[in-house]
């Protein structure tokens, strides 16, 4: 195994209670997000509140069988990144491979399960125009949406990153994989809320 790249993981691992997990700079973005999606959430709920009756109509007519099946597929990928980084902090490379993909799976599956909801809502003639509540529901899934691909696209890049290290990684190689995990961890979470304001409260 190569000691370059071992010995700075050793010496990450020793002060592993006393650090940020990831780049700075990542954090940065994620809370970033974080503030733009809470404004979005405060605005839904200011709307909620002002014609509750149309809300709860509208919420009503969602299937919340799509919703649970992607908030179980959200939770699952979460638990794959977190084993996943935590393998590579060991210096396993095949299991954090297999782990990252299997959170990919999760990713299309979550973006499968969507359309076809976007497509039974469409069919019925509801869309963004429908009124304020599916404004908001199309609106805020296309965003998360958005997040879900980007997230994907980071997890191809450490599945490959992975491989590309087949002798072990240094520490900012655990680094890198900790910025995307992290960030694919917050997809997960603005799933959650979502899923509980658009889905379950009333």
């Amino acid at each position: 195994m190569n000691v370059s790249a071992t010995q700075p993981l050793a010496q990450m691992q020793h002060h592993e209670g006393t650090r940020i997990p990831g780049e700075g700079g990542v954090w940065l973005f994620i809370f970033g997000d974080l503030l733009v999606f809470s404004l979005f959430f405060a605005t839904f709920l200011f709307y909620r509140a002002e014609n509750a009756a149309l809300f709860d109509q509208s919420q009503a007519a969602l299937n919340e069988t799509y919703g649970v099946f992607n908030t179980a597929l959200m939770l699952s990928s979460s638990w794959f990144v977190a084993m996943g980084i935590s393998a590579v902090r060991r210096n396993s490379v095949r299991i954090p491979v297999a782990l990252f993909s299997l959170a990919f799976l999760c990713g299309a599956g979550f973006g499968v399960v969507k359309f076809l909801e976007y497509g039974e809502k469409i069919s019925q003639g509801i869309n963004l125009t429908s009124n304020d509540f599916y404004m908001f529901y199309f609106l805020f899934t296309g965003i998360h949406f958005i997040h879900v691909l980007i997230g994907m696209g980071v997890l191809v890049f450490m599945i490959h990153y992975c491989r590309a290290r087949p002798q072990g990684y240094s520490a900012n190689d655990v680094r890198n994989m900790e910025s995307g995990g992290c960030f694919w961890h917050v997809v997960d979470l603005l799933w959650i809320v979502l899923f509980a304001l658009l889905y379950l409260v009333k």
